[in-house]
């Protein structure tokens, strides 16, 4: 295979990678899809200014069709996994904007797909690659903190500013129907990717709701919290949500055996190192900006991060197994979602849940019609409301939708 022929699902997010394969020297993009014709134009007017005629489709059968080796899903984020196990079962390769899956039957169908298919699957957790969440997956692989002990996960992001431009006023959009927990992997992904641990139970809760986001559209509680469990007994606390912060909050916490870790609150782009030594309590603190370990990833999207996903997905289909260990594989990408889907029903539950490991057919077996979520036309009979029975139930007036959607139109922010 002399270049990967790509193809990309969805062009407003799908962007950033569109952009970033235009300049690949492993890769082409070939085929565009999106329904939304402003942002599929926008990305054929970036293929073409690159000197490259790409194939656009406003119809995914449509596109599913184009000779592709490759498809980066970047639709919406809770339509991802049907999309990858019909791609993967054609032969394509796969990789999955977040979030990975929508309910745990997804998780277990995901799977087979790739082990199936033989095809390769990665999750485009950007956040797993910051200079600083790389730099501690690094460290802690390299045995500087111990064994780890408890770690926080934090990803705030007050979206109000925003909603019109990401949901387009549309009363269905994912982000005005998804729990209070689903959008956990920002939070947890990384912990999970610098440790190698698999979680093994969660505890879900939830902030109360915001009316300045019900007033536009959006119904769950403010913010999700997922108190997880992890294999060999370390707790880890991920936090998630629209709080009021400028900038947002993404923040990573790691306390070993003998040292921890934490990324500068105010100043992503730092890293706090403490080493015990010999003695306890007696060691040394560093803190510096880490560098990133890919040449061409400073100044890309999401602080960097955005470079390393589509670089391991190209490297990793040329059979670059140093990108294949970088990457996050369907099995770590599950291990970071299904907390979330479980946290909420734990919320509605009040007790914690057990995260089953879907490595195992047995597993699989115990879950594999569990469609438990919050989106009806996924769940079938085991539809759940995001709003939780303390928050107020009544439906939002389809004046409000109307009302952002007019904003979106004019180019207005929330």
């Amino acid at each position: 295979m002399s270049k990967v022929k790509v193809g990309v699902f969805g062009a407003h997010r799908g962007m950033t990678m569109i952009r970033q394969l235009l300049n690949s020297p492993d890769a082409e993009v070939t085929a565009i899809c999106d329904k939304f014709r402003p942002s599929l134009d926008a990305a054929g007017k970036a293929a073409e200014d690159a000197g490259l005629k790409v194939a656009l489709y406003e119809r995914f059968d449509d596109f599913f069709q184009h000779d592709m080796d490759a498809v980066v899903l970047a639709n919406y984020a809770n339509e991802h996994a049907p999309y990858a196990v019909r791609l993967l079962k054609s032969g394509r390769h796969v990789m999955s904007e977040v979030l990975t899956c929508a309910t745990l039957a997804e998780a277990v169908a995901l799977i087979e797909a790739v082990e199936e298919s033989g095809r390769i699957y990665q999750y485009a957790e950007n956040y797993c690659f910051f200079n600083t969440t790389a730099e501690m997956r690094r460290l802690y692989r390299a045995g500087d903190i111990g064994e780890l002990m408890y770690a926080e996960g934090e990803y705030i992001h007050d979206c109000s500013s925003i909603w019109p431009g990401i949901t387009y006023g549309e009363r269905d959009h994912w982000r005005n129907r998804m729990s209070s927990t689903f959008y956990c992997t920002h939070s947890l992904g990384p912990i999970l990717h610098a440790t190698g641990l698999r979680p093994i139970r969660v505890g879900g809760y939830e902030g109360q709701q915001a009316e300045f986001m019900r007033k536009l559209g959006e119904r769950s509680g403010s913010c999700g919290i997922e108190m997880v469990t992890l294999e060999n007994g370390a707790l880890v606390k991920s936090i998630h949500g629209g709080l009021k912060r400028e900038p947002g909050s993404i923040n990573y916490e790691m306390y070993g055996t003998h040292g921890s870790m934490e990324t500068e609150r105010w100043d992503r782009s730092q890293l706090h190192v403490w080493r015990e030594t010999t003695a306890n309590c007696v060691g040394s603190h560093e803190k510096y900006a880490p560098t990133f370990s890919l040449e061409g990833a400073e100044g890309t999207g999401h602080g960097g991060s955005d470079y390393f996903t589509t670089y391991y997905f190209v490297r990793s289909i040329l059979g670059d197994e140093a990108a294949r260990a970088e990457a996050v594989d369907v099995y770590r990408a599950v291990d970071m979602c299904i907390p979330g889907i479980l946290a909420y029903r734990s919320i509605l539950t009040g007790k914690e849940e057990a995260v089953p490991d879907l490595r195992l057919p047995e597993e699989r077996d115990k879950v594999r019609g569990d469609t438990f979520c919050t989106f009806a036309e996924i769940a079938g009979d085991q539809y759940v409301s995001s709003v939780a029975a303390q928050w107020r139930q009544e439906e939002i007036g389809d004046a409000v939708y109307a009302e952002v959607r007019r904003k979106w139109l004019a180019g207005e922010q929330g």
